[in-house]
């Protein structure tokens, strides 16, 4: 038995919180779960109910391959108990288990609110503990969302580290960029100070936003789009293409807004 690494958490949740991050992760991540000899993905800390480890399961099922398996790991022993009613479509399990991912090889490690109620000190620790027990070419998705998903934040991090961070929020009840601050991943939420380049960004899109007013009769999306394309053409390296932006993301390299 594998002795569980890390804090038992707040561990609330509700219903498609994670959706704007799972349907990502299904696009991103998606060819990299079709090459992988096991499709096994990890959701960590799922928290008091495992109502988003059921969701992940079915959209990775639905959208990736069918055989996936979804694993729900938990430190508390109740919450793991509680969750296994649950259990009932193939491929979805829960178990006891941190940061050691319970001795588990995953392909994929979604932790979601879970880092942001630890130290930022902690955080490098964690992300080194989790990718060192990553199947070959593992990846691990790390971040924080509102309570209803509406505003979220990410980063893609391999053995090597952070690879990117991703912005997202729902349009419709986005009144300003600068929202988004409230929900970056722990390794950045502290550096939203003057002479960041995290800081640098959330004021360049939120300024973004501002001068893209005019967009706003066509509603939100096409403001966020243009906001967006502001960016790009001022010299961030935003990644993906339009139809991503779109859907409220906003997607750049990790050296673009790594702390200095």
């Amino acid at each position: 038995m594998v002795k569980p690494q890390g804090v038992v958490t707040r561990g609330t949740t509700n219903p498609n919180r994670l959706r704007r991050v799972d349907n990502w992760i299904v696009e991103t991540c998606g060819d990299r779960l079709r090459a992988a000899a096991d499709p096994l993905v990890v959701d960590l800390g799922y928290g008091a109910t495992p109502v988003t480890a059921v969701e992940l399961r079915a959209r990775l099922a639905a959208g990736v391959r069918a055989d996936v398996r979804v694993v729900g790991l938990e430190i508390d022993p109740v919450r793991v108990t509680a969750a296994q009613p649950a259990a009932d479509p193939p491929g979805l399990t829960f178990a006891r288990g941190g940061f050691e991912l319970a001795g588990l090889r995953p392909a994929l490690v979604r932790a979601f609110n879970v880092l942001r109620q630890y130290d930022q000190g902690e955080v490098a620790a964690a992300w080194r503990t989790i990718t060192d027990r990553l199947a070959p070419g593992g990846v691990l998705v790390e971040g924080t969302c509102d309570e209803l998903g509406r505003l979220g934040g990410w980063l893609l991090v391999d053995a090597a580290g952070p690879r990117t961070l991703t912005l997202a929020a729902r349009l419709t009840t986005l009144e300003s960029p600068a929202q988004l601050a409230e929900r970056l991943p722990k390794a950045l939420i502290h550096r939203n100070v003057p002479g960041e380049r995290i800081h640098d960004l959330i004021r360049a899109l939120d300024d973004a936003w501002q001068a893209a007013a005019g967009y706003a009769p066509f509603g939100p999306r096409q403001r966020w789009v243009e906001a967006v394309s502001t960016l790009k053409r001022s010299g961030w390296p935003i990644l993906d293409r339009p139809r991503r932006w779109r859907r409220g993301e906003l997607t750049l390299p990790w050296p673009a807004i790594s702390p200095r």
